[in-house]
């Protein structure tokens, strides 16, 4: 009787039959053994990307990324928001169509804690409980 050969365990099993195969397949060795093969061809993959991005950026086939080069003469360039500087709205006025969320700036919250309805569109809300649920049939829904 022919034996089989695992290619990722690289061992012959004893015999070839769907038995012996499933229960070595399923086995946490072979298991191991697969996912480092997989493991390592994406990382070859991933290494042969790498090599061939470096080898077009030398070439200069790539151009190198904006902020690589310093910047044109005469270009401002924004302070970063941690830096003291001149006040600067956090937020600007709602899209038109949308409701703002919470108090106006520099209001304070209702007394009891909650906000009052917003006049506007409803908002969606999942139905109750299913339209219409899936039965085979003689099997009875239990909400009914």
């Amino acid at each position: 009787m022919p034996k089989f050969y695992c290619d990722y365990c690289d061992t012959y099993l004893t015999h070839d039959s769907p038995s012996v195969r499933k229960t070595h397949c399923s086995g946490r060795k072979h298991k191991e053994n697969v996912k480092d093969y997989y493991q390592k061809w994406m990382e070859e993959q991933a290494q042969s990307l790498i090599d061939k991005t470096t080898a077009a950026f030398q070439q200069g086939k790539i151009p190198p990324t904006p902020f690589s080069a310093p910047p044109p003469a005469g270009a401002m360039i924004p302070p970063p928001p941690s830096l003291p500087g001149p006040p600067r709205p956090v937020m600007g006025p709602p899209p038109p169509g949308m409701m703002p969320v919470g108090p106006a700036p520099g209001m304070r919250p209702p007394m009891g804690g909650h906000m009052p309805m917003m006049p506007g569109p409803p908002m969606m809300r999942p139905p109750a409980r299913p339209m219409m649920v899936p039965t085979r049939p003689g099997m009875t829904r239990p909400d009914r």
